[in-house]
């Protein structure tokens, strides 16, 4: 059976930048855009020729915004994407798509290349947070913007949500959860706001113009959130993320299960054939390059067993089912329980893992000290 592998395109344009956004992402660059699209063709033409023999099952547009880019640009990388690899007829193609960036006519060009899941960053139901966190549209546009894509044929559509944001109510993140579950998409994302250095937001919080809204609050609109999803058929499959049945990310899923996937554009980090590398975060390089890899890459690391065996285990108990034993001895020609014996038996015992059926898995409990039990699993040299 031919091996499978993921595809994530950054698009690192956006109609503003929001005020917590730390990703290589630019707003008001429309000049930039025929230049980076030319070169992001390049780039696919040159990457394509390291990956005959696998099938792409995934393809994930991110940003960014890329639906700020025109439909004709898009239809341009998409059809660059599928002369160049070997795309499976029933790959997940999923593109971010921002409130204020999709009408229905640009729905249907995004379903006519042969998009079939779109991820919407609505983040809060009240537009005085929108505005705090400094996003373009209101909550009107998003509902408009979401029926719009219905309308388009979009079957499978992911809703971002973020919690613990500067004023934030608890019964804000009730309001936004009920109207969100309302409208019934497949998917919903539920993070928790992390201040970054270097953004806005940070240097807002240094100088006290905002303030974080507490750790007991944060966990408090977490455990509802898990709560309040799964008696509406979103069940938690990872620790931030929630879905009807059969409708989990498999874009995500390459990643956490440590699959291969590569990283197209600027500032987008592959792991393919035994190596972690990403592309250039300059743009002005990026374009120069023109698609000559040995220009984009940047510190390439060739990845050791112990690296690899200790992201199988953090990225896998990421997710609600955890990691199986059977599947890290297929991967590792080794016995799970005798390398983790120590940190599985302690976890056990704290109540921050749980068994399963064929492995162990976070307990509620484990998920909110996620990091505490992720450090128990790094290995000595």
């Amino acid at each position: 059976m031919m091996k499978t592998m993921g595809l994530y395109v950054h698009i690192p344009f956006c109609k503003r930048k929001c005020l917590y956004c730390d990703f290589p992402s630019y707003g008001n660059m429309k000049g930039k855009y025929e230049e980076y699209v030319s070169a992001l063709e390049m780039e696919i033409e040159n990457r394509g020729r390291d990956c005959e023999g696998r099938q792409v099952s995934s393809i994930f547009f991110g940003g960014g915004t890329p639906t700020v880019l025109s439909k004709e640009m898009l239809a341009r990388l998409m059809r660059k994407i599928k002369e160049v690899f070997s795309v499976l007829e029933d790959a997940e193609i999923t593109i971010e798509a921002n409130p204020g960036t999709i009408d229905k006519e640009k729905g249907m060009a995004l379903k006519k290349m042969g998009f079939n899941r779109l991820s919407m960053g609505v983040q809060a139901w009240q537009n005085r947070l929108l505005s705090t966190l400094g996003r373009i549209h209101t909550i009107e546009e998003f509902q408009r913007n979401f029926q719009n894509a219905r309308e388009a044929g979009f079957q499978n559509i992911n809703v971002d949500l973020m919690f613990a944001l500067p004023t934030q109510t608890f019964e804000d993140w009730k309001e936004t959860l009920a109207r969100i579950t309302e409208m019934n998409p497949e998917h919903i994302s539920a993070y928790s706001l992390i201040i970054e250095e270097g953004t806005p937001f940070y240097d807002a919080f240094e100088k006290g113009d905002l303030k974080e809204i507490g750790e007991d609050l944060d966990r408090l609109m977490y455990h509802y959130a898990i709560s309040f999803l799964g008696d509406r058929g979103y069940k938690q499959y990872e620790i931030s993320n929630f879905a009807k049945k059969g409708k989990e990310s498999r874009h995500n899923q390459v990643y956490w299960e440590t699959e291969p996937y590569l990283g197209l554009g600027l500032g987008a980090h592959s792991f393919f054939n035994g190596t972690r590398f990403h592309n250039t975060y300059d743009m002005e390089k990026y374009i120069f390059a023109n698609g000559e890899l040995s220009i984009l890459e940047e510190e390439k690391v060739l990845v050791t067993k112990k690296d690899e065996m200790e992201e199988f285990m953090f990225l896998g108990l990421r997710m609600t089912n955890g990691v199986s034993y059977e599947r890290f001895s297929k991967r590792f020609d080794l016995d799970m329980k005798q390398i983790y014996e120590k940190a599985i038996s302690t976890f056990l015992r704290d109540g921050l893992l749980k068994e399963t059926q064929n492995g162990v898995a976070l307990t509620t409990r484990g998920i909110d000290l996620s990091n505490q039990v992720f450090a128990g699993f790094l290995l000595d040299e």
